[in-house]
């Protein structure tokens, strides 16, 4: 069973993935970005680097964004030629078609001869800023929709290798070669295996109008400027992801159940029915037991159900993974078998840890010694195969003869870094707190004080631990608030609070600082 959640948080969204109940993705929207993988922006070259063959870029990033020679494309001067005119004549835009191209640009040129300081430049945000890096640009335009991927300056069509049948790939290139604009080139996707001709055909029209309006938004530009914003996070997941399918696509925000109604609508009208809104006193991620399942496992040490574990740390230049067998010994004849064993168990956690931090460059994995060749053979396919689903571009190297694996994995965006421990917002620290009674005491201080303010009602979000003392017993402290306010006061808990950690909200569920 799959299943997106989209929760709204004070940063923006967060966004799970779930696989039979367990969490395998989780993507963070915030509210305040400025830039994402796949957005267009007109900006404007600061400075040549010849020892790089490179340029950076202004584009509104704190950091000057890096563009590469090699990432320019053979078709960039007349992408640049077109912008230009674009620019110099707004009223009058003539259709890709129409335009003759420009030769192709040398694979081994020089950055100089193509680009100068304070030119401006169309640009497509291939890699976010990670670490102490800005942005990684690329100027071979692409627009993703749900079956095609639409590139302009081109008239190649080529169809995913993983479309298993040269039947269906030779219907698929027919389809798009009868329907594909001059001055276009078309990527088939896999989601678009088995699709009927009329659904292929609308998905390059809607690509077509989002170039038009890219365009139409060129003309009124000035660098540093966003001309295409990618679609928000849960559509693109929505947009990759929907060819696999979810059995239920759940959220707890208006906004974001109306975005994605409406994305359904247009691409896979037969998905609505899977659509619901989160209602109830738990948080949505708190009641599909989501927030331990994060606690637990983006942790430096993460448990296997076998009693095996993960050692999971991470450097500036890869992330390397230890494999440890625990104190439980797995029932086996032999060593060589209880490794085994031990080695498949990490290799589907290895493979969900990857996509669930969004790991990437390079990974070594130190696996528990094996001796026979055919058992690590058997290994290496099973990681293989636990990273099927995962499509982050990735390669996965043999076992070395000193037992490590190593995995190149994409990287387009920073690595997902959660705090799984805990510091004390009593005692910062120093291993003492106060005592219960007195955060007992605090709570009913405060609701004391906003009830005779007149509030209609009130939410106080507490460990569960807390719940469960404010709960007990018939007559217990939620009813005496009622008993003496004749207003309701819930009690809420939230596993992601720690002990002494305490939220209040309003009616509007707006929340009240102290």
């Amino acid at each position: 069973m799959n299943e997106l959640i989209v929760s709204a948080s004070e940063e923006g969204l967060r966004i799970g993935i779930l696989e039979d109940k367990r969490i395998v993705e989780l993507h963070h929207e915030k509210t305040n970005s400025l830039f994402s993988v796949g957005d267009l922006l007109l900006g404007k070259v600061t400075k040549i680097v010849p020892g790089l063959n490179a340029a950076f870029v202004e584009i509104g990033h704190p950091k000057d964004a890096f563009l590469h020679y090699l990432d320019l494309g053979p078709q960039v001067m007349s992408l640049q030629r077109y912008v230009k005119a674009v620019q110099s004549s707004a009223q009058n835009i003539r259709p890709l078609g129409q335009i003759t191209p420009l030769p192709d640009i040398s694979k081994d040129g020089r950055m100089a001869t193509v680009l100068k300081a304070g030119q401006p430049i169309l640009v497509q945000v291939e890699k976010e800023a990670i670490s102490t890096k800005g942005p990684r640009l690329t100027c071979e335009i692409s627009l993703p929709g749900q079956y095609l991927i639409l590139v302009p300056f081109s008239e190649d069509i080529s169809v995913s290798r993983k479309i298993a049948t040269n039947d269906e790939k030779r219907r698929l290139k027919s389809i798009v070669e009868a329907v594909k604009p001059k001055g276009f080139g078309l990527i088939i996707r896999t989601a678009a295996e088995g699709r009927e001709a009329a659904a292929i055909e609308k998905d390059m029209n809607d690509l077509l109008d989002k170039w038009d309006k890219m365009i139409r938004s060129i003309a009124e530009a000035r660098p540093p400027k966003r001309v295409l914003a990618e679609e928000d996070r849960a559509a693109s997941i929505l947009r990759d992801m929907l060819s696999i399918g979810f059995d239920s696509i759940v959220t707890d925000q208006e906004s974001a159940f109306e975005e994605i109604s409406e994305y359904l609508k247009r691409t896979s009208p037969e998905q609505l029915k899977n659509l619901k809104m989160h209602q109830g006193k738990v948080s949505l991620f708190e009641s599909r037991g989501v927030e331990k399942q994060i606690k637990a496992a983006f942790g430096k040490t993460v448990t296997m159900r076998n009693g095996s574990y993960l050692v999971i740390e991470h450097t500036e230049a890869m992330h390397v993974i230890d494999v440890n067998s625990g104190s439980k010994n797995l029932r086996g004849d032999t060593l060589e078998e209880n490794a085994l064993k031990t080695n498949m168990v990490a290799a589907e956690e290895i493979a969900r840890q990857l996509r669930l931090r969004d790991m990437g460059g390079i990974i070594v994995i130190d696996f528990i010694d094996l001796k026979k060749v055919e058992n690590k053979k058997r290994l290496h396919q099973h990681l293989k195969d636990a990273m099927a689903s995962d499509l982050a571009k990735h390669t996965i190297l043999p076992m070395s003869r000193f037992g490590l694996i190593q995995i190149t994995r994409q990287r387009v965006r920073p690595q997902i870094d959660i705090v799984t421990t805990e510091a004390c917002p009593s005692c910062n620290g120093t291993g003492t707190i106060q005592p219960a009674i007195l955060l007992i005491d605090e709570i009913k201080n405060n609701v004391d004080f906003l009830m005779r303010q007149n509030k209609d009602r009130l939410t106080v979000t507490v460990h569960p631990l807390v719940e469960a003392y404010f709960k007990r017993g018939f007559w217990n402290q939620v009813r005496k608030w009622w008993w003496e306010y004749k207003k309701p006061v819930k009690v809420v808990p939230d596993t992601a609070l720690s002990f002494t950690e305490v939220r209040y909200h309003d009616a509007k569920g707006v929340e009240i600082k102290f």
